[in-house]
């Protein structure tokens, strides 16, 4: 079942001819209705649906009460609406389930349900609010099956479904609100000055994952022939162009080298483990993800949805003395898979297989652990600013447990004065995680959904349950604290913010680009004419090390520049005679309004001074524009 719940200031209906050979009957009371702040939940029951009618519209039931507690709405209608799905059920079973679900839901609310079968004229009035349009979908077939289906879904999932928490912003002042949602707002906090957390706060209360509308990095990540999807995988799994590739490698790259830098030993770990074996199994039930598993010849194995896996069977092996912590090992998962939600995938925001820059730190104590996790803020701070990610546009979210918060207060406000700005804490009364603590730097985009980037925990339990112990000064063994940083977050979901970030400065009026070390192609070579070739070929060569192409093909000029501008490539030098005689380039820089003639070793030295110490890699493509395949469209 696939369910469009809005919330709206008014809804009328009016049933107008048959959709079917038996609709439904119509009386006076069915035929039309009309009704004020109303959840109207459009439905569409599915072929998975059948034989299940009553777990389906039972749950279905129990998701639109929820929405309705949550907007504060007074009414509700239940309105069948076939075109949310292609995988319909027939239309008895759809009837049959679409009027038990209305049966539910006027037991306790007044409820209105639109008549099966007939094509209605309607009309509604969004309120537009951040949770007026939400989407849910229930499968029939998991619900039938019962806790089989879920018997490998971790108890930390189920978990997280259920534990209540309550929710707060913290400000650097050390001064801690609690917020609410009413009637679809939220409460407690002036967020004046403070949009962007407001969207990440409603975004987190109201627990929905969903998307509905394609997000903009979508519809970029094709256009310039980055990253598309492969229907020939399992969704979530994606498809890397040449220069989304390029794109994607210099980043594993560079966070690779910062964390080594601060150093962290790269290691590198299988991505399949035995699903029976004893410490990884009580960890599937500590962490909460859906985990893909497979039958080998051998035995039943998991894909690793983290790095932590491999590493903490490494130092359960390793010998450890005190005088080697804190101890760092890292590596960049190439790759990690979850079993994410259908729902919840699109584009490169949310996926099943991703690249996660993992590292984990070991340490003796609190002390060193908070001390740790002040250095890894900073080594997170200039990583995401050298990808040009401000963190000062992000937003910090905080998940604590009580009693740590409790006892180290002190330490919690540090971080948030650190941060500069307020943040949102969700604070569990009692732990059931492996962690303590955690804080993650969360992106929003265009359409208002948080996704977090930069991750750091405390782990208090893992130790113990991988058996890993060091010597202490006594000769004690102990088993350390162990700590979780992902410095950047997935290498796709970079890629994701960085586009959403250009197309939002686009929408804001300012030049949508990738940063210039990022760039697939650095300078285009473009001439006038037939006859500027040859020294378009020798400026061309004169721009060695950098990425550097030449359009060779038969178009006009001006076809050539706005094909390149479209690109977004960041320096466009254009030859013709003035140029060939004076020994320059006539030089279009993006984001800026004037054009100049510049010299190749002008231009070299411009991209050499913003790209210093940043990685660098060769051109994906062919050079010439004339040799290259189309890979979109």
């Amino acid at each position: 079942m696939k369910i469009l719940l809005n919330h709206a200031d008014h809804f009328e209906f009016e049933a107008t001819r048959k959709a079917i050979n038996t609709p439904e009957v119509l009386t006076d009371e069915n035929k039309s209705g009309k009704t004020a702040n109303t959840l109207v939940a459009f439905i569409a029951v599915e072929k998975g649906d059948e034989g299940k009618e009553s777990l389906v519209a039972a749950k279905a039931a129990a998701e639109i009460e929820n929405v309705v507690k949550l907007v504060s709405a007074d009414n509700i209608v239940v309105y069948p609406y076939a075109h949310l799905s292609s995988d319909l059920s027939s239309p008895a079973v759809a009837e049959k389930t679409l009027n038990l679900v209305y049966e539910e839901l006027k037991k306790r609310h007044t409820t209105i349900k639109a008549p099966f079968g007939w094509y209605k004229s309607f009309n509604i009035k969004c309120k537009g609010h951040p949770l007026s349009e939400l989407s849910r979908e229930i499968k029939g077939e998991v619900l039938a099956a019962g806790p089989a289906a879920e018997k490998e879904v971790s108890e930390a999932l189920k978990a997280e479904e259920k534990m209540k928490s309550s929710w707060a912003i913290l400000s650097p002042d050390g001064k801690m609100q609690p917020v609410h949602i009413e009637g679809g707002v939220i409460k407690g906090f002036d967020f004046t000055g403070h949009e962007g957390l407001k969207k990440f706060a409603m975004y987190e209360l109201a627990k929905s994952r969903e998307v509905d509308k394609v997000p903009p990095h979508v519809e970029l990540m094709q256009r310039l022939e980055l990253v598309d999807y492969e229907p020939g995988s399992d969704p979530g799994n994606l498809r890397y162009y040449p220069k989304g590739r390029l794109i994607k490698s210099l980043l594993e790259d560079f966070v690779t080298e910062e964390v080594k830098k601060y150093g962290a030993m790269e290691i590198e770990a299988p991505i399949m483990y035995d699903f029976e074996h004893p410490s990884l199994k009580k960890y599937l039930n500590r962490f909460p993800a859906r985990q893909y598993t497979i039958q080998t010849p051998n035995k039943k194995v998991f894909l690793r949805f983290a790095a932590c896996f491999g590493q903490f069977l490494m130092a359960h092996d390793a010998t450890i003395s005190y005088k080697n912590l804190p101890m760092r090992l890292y590596e960049m998962t190439r790759y990690s898979f979850r079993v994410e939600k259908r729902g919840e995938l699109t584009g490169l925001r949310r996926l099943r297989s991703f690249t996660m820059p993992d590292c984990h730190a070991f340490v003796s104590d609190f002390a060193m652990a908070k001390e740790e996790m002040l250095k890894r803020f900073e080594l997170a701070e200039g990583i995401l600013r050298k990808m040009e990610i401000e963190p000062k546009g992000l937003e910090m979210g905080l998940r604590v447990v009580k009693e740590f918060y409790d006892e180290h207060k002190d330490f919690v406000g540090a971080l948030i004065k650190k941060w500069g700005k307020p943040v949102l804490v969700e604070m569990w009364d009692s732990r059931f995680f492996y962690f303590v603590m955690k804080y993650e730097w969360n992106f929003i985009d265009y359409l208002n959904k948080a996704s977090a980037l930069t991750t750091d925990q405390i782990d208090v339990e893992n130790a113990a349950t991988y058996g890993i112990t060091y010597t202490d000064r006594d000769g004690s063994a102990k088993n350390p604290l162990i700590m979780h940083l992902s410095p950047s977050g997935a290498i796709e979901r970079d890629i994701y913010a960085l586009l959403e970030k250009a197309y939002m400065d686009k929408e804001a009026g300012k030049t949508a680009q990738l940063p210039l070390w990022l760039a697939p192609t650095q300078v285009r070579v473009i001439p006038i004419t037939e006859n500027n070739k040859k020294y378009a070929y020798k400026v061309f060569g004169e721009l060695e090390g950098v990425r550097v192409d030449i359009d060779d093909r038969d178009l006009t000029l001006g076809k050539k520049i706005k094909e390149a501008e479209e690109e977004w490539v960041p320096f466009i030098a254009v030859v013709g005679d003035k140029e060939e005689a004076d020994g320059t380039a006539f030089v279009r820089v993006r984001g800026e309004k004037e054009q100049k003639k510049m010299k190749t070793s002008e231009i070299l030295k411009v991209i050499r001074d913003k790209t210093s110490g940043l990685p660098f890699k060769s051109l994906p493509l062919a050079a010439e524009l004339s040799k290259r395949p189309k890979f979109v469209g």
